[in-house]
């Protein structure tokens, strides 16, 4: 027998005409800011959702302190309610935009599910309690949020809907994620090039050009045709129906080799144009396995570390997610245990030693020595805290990052650092991350158009026609 919700509750939730969001542990856990991301529409939290919350919060995981901010989240709006909890809690005080009500389970719920749910469970609690409210209040949309996708079948099945938490998704559909790259139509000089200025400065031509291209360009976006006179740019100012465009340098050419490695196509060109130019502070390299992401950050940061004396050393990191089972704990120090992880750091040190034919065996075993005592690697356990100056900053494998574990990495650079975050959204191996809500995919949306920051989708793989080939059917 289901046992009702006092007459006031009843009232309350039916006056709404708002949506009421059933809250899983794991959106919680994912996301403790989402209590306040449903805008007006109102939001419940089952009892077994709180148990579950309790049960995760020790410990020093990402999930462990999500569960305690969650809680404190609650206990901070619970504690500030005016009216009772049965009434119901505003939660426009506590978020921005969050105009709707929070209610709390403030009594038990034996929803009728059937047989084969084993009630002890708290994810068959939670469809009880979900089928409870759909039945209590028939005019209401009542709907499941959670994570777990099983958990959504099984509540679709039950005649419930059920919906994943979208609000961490900076962009539901990939495809639309900036690429930095931008192929300029046709007849782009005939609308954009009536009252052009050009001129030199710095061994660069620059452009002034006015069209309706212009205002839909960003800060340090790449353009480029390729025809009869190919012409690549980047765009160095954007104002209105006005932009600077600038031409690069042209890294395709031996001459202008970066540690003896040239670009092999366009956009490993403008890749080494953001990696080598003293101006830009955060560059973003995203793209499938063998496009050459490592190799030409590598290359880049020896020459401005060791050549150019612009960096002081470089500093790699990478999350240490195994693809298959865990090998166990691994003896040594800080550095010796990233070593499996640092696999293509090694694979990309040896091509580079080979770059210099005429050092000789010896002048190559002197330089690998030197390489390797300007490279750090680092794990991103002990990064709280620290400030890295005049440091080239390489964070690998970028996208089984969370955006708040982006923001703590990128936060740690001091004066004069350089950060280059690498990453394929195609290989997500974290838990509960998508294309859409991976740390790569925020950095990449959010510092679009800052004129210190740059990103570049590579498109072609460089590594052998086998990757390639695998890279396109498997």
């Amino acid at each position: 027998m289901i046992q009702r919700k006092p007459a006031s509750v009843v009232t309350k939730l039916r006056a709404a005409g708002a949506k009421l969001f059933v809250l899983d542990t794991n959106v919680l856990m994912h996301d403790p800011t989402s209590l306040f991301r449903f805008e007006e529409h109102d939001i419940y939290v089952p009892m077994a959702t709180l148990e579950e919350l309790d049960a995760n919060k020790k410990g020093m995981s990402e999930v462990s302190r999500n569960a305690r901010q969650a809680s404190r989240y609650l206990d901070e709006i619970v504690s500030g309610a005016q009216a009772g909890i049965s009434e119901g809690i505003s939660l426009e005080a506590h978020g921005k935009d969050a105009t709707g009500r929070l209610f709390l389970q403030t009594e038990a719920i034996n929803g009728e599910l059937p047989a084969r749910l084993a009630s002890g469970k708290a994810d068959n609690q939670i469809i009880g309690v979900v089928k409870h409210l759909q039945d209590a209040f028939p005019k209401r949309q009542v709907i499941l949020v959670s994570k777990d996708i099983n958990m959504r079948i099984k509540a679709r099945a039950l005649g419930l809907a059920a919906e994943d938490y979208f609000n961490d998704k900076v962009l539901e559909d990939t495809d639309l994620l900036f690429s930095g790259v931008r192929a300029l139509p046709g007849d782009f000089w005939d609308k954009h090039g009536k009252e052009m200025e050009s001129w030199q400065q710095h061994g660069h031509t620059f452009y002034r050009v006015r069209g309706p291209l212009c205002p839909s360009l960003f800060i340090n976006e790449f353009v480029y045709q390729e025809q009869d006179k190919p012409f690549f740019a980047q765009v160095k100012e954007q104002s209105g129906k006005t932009a600077i465009l600038q031409t690069l340098k042209d890294y395709s050419h031996q001459r202008h080799n970066v540690w003896g490695i040239v670009a092999r196509n366009r956009e490993q060109n403008f890749a080494l144009n953001l990696l080598m130019s003293p101006e830009i502070d955060f560059v973003t390299l995203v793209g499938q396995a063998g496009t050459g992401k490592t190799l030409l950050t590598l290359a880049a940061g020896l020459t401005q570390t060791l050549e150019h004396k612009t960096y002081t050393e470089i500093i790699m990191t990478r999350v240490t997610v195994p693809v298959g089972e865990d090998i166990g704990f691994l003896p040594g120090t800080e550095e010796e245990k990233m070593t499996p992880w640092m696999g293509a750091l090694e694979d990309n040190l040896d091509v580079l030693n080979k770059t210099d034919d005429d050092a000789g065996e010896w002048g190559r075993a002197a330089t690998r020595d030197l390489i390797r005592s300007r490279i750090k690697v680092k794990s991103l356990n002990f990064m709280r805290g620290r400030t890295f100056i005049n440091k080239f900053l390489i964070i690998d494998e970028a996208q089984n990052l969370t955006p708040k574990q982006m923001k703590t990495l990128i936060t740690r650079a001091g004066p004069g650092t350089k950060v280059v975050c690498l990453g394929n959204i195609a290989q997500i191996d974290t838990p509960y991350l998508t294309e859409g809500s991976s740390g790569i995919t925020y950095v990449v949306d959010r510092f679009k158009g800052w004129s210190h920051s740059g990103h570049v989708t590579l498109q072609r793989g460089e590594r052998s026609r086998l990757a390639d080939y695998a890279a396109e059917v498997l």
